[in-house]
């Protein structure tokens, strides 16, 4: 192998270890996750939400956000991670997620992190136990570790199903 062939090989390889990708972690009961920060439009604090009728649990209600309703939902609840309480620490993640806006309450935010790929971990193979659809995978930095979130895939969902499923789409 010649010396410009290792180099090209060398550069490859490192453009591939530093491509990274930016995650917001945010706190849901005691563990912590990641989602795209691209799909992050904005952070407000908790408020009260109007409630719609009939709507399951999870679903806190809607608000006015500067002219769209926006569904507010309690992935606190929805997880089953025990009984939330809304305090100064609460936010509302406003997602924008194929072309609709969506609020997510969280117990907190903490930064945002970047991670190159060799960082993230895929889910382990749970078998039918655990449905690790809707993760990305595992990243760790250092003894941190998030639980990354395909937030799309969560909330078009067959659980969530607030977005249309891409299949229903092209129907």
């Amino acid at each position: 192998m010649t010396d410009a062939s290792v180099a090209a090989t060398t550069a490859n390889t490192d453009t591939a270890d530093t491509s990274s990708r930016e995650f917001l972690a945010f706190k849901l009961g005691n563990e912590e996750y990641g989602i795209d920060i691209l799909k992050v439009q904005e952070l407000r604090g908790y408020e009260q939400c109007t409630h719609i009728a009939s709507a399951p649990d999870y679903i806190k209600g809607v608000v006015n956000l500067r002219g769209i309703i926006v569904p507010i939902i309690d992935l606190r609840i929805r997880f089953q991670l025990g009984t939330p309480t809304y305090d100064q620490f609460t936010v509302v993640i406003i997602l924008h997620l194929q072309g609709q806006t969506i609020g997510m309450v969280v117990d907190g935010v903490s930064d945002v992190i970047a991670m190159a790929q060799h960082q993230i971990k895929p889910p382990p193979e749970l078998g039918n136990a655990i449905n690790t659809e809707y993760l990305l995978g595992l990243g760790t930095i250092e003894e941190r570790m998030l639980i990354l979130m395909d937030i799309d895939r969560l909330m078009s969902g067959a659980e969530l199903g607030l977005l249309e499923r891409k299949e229903r789409l092209a129907a």
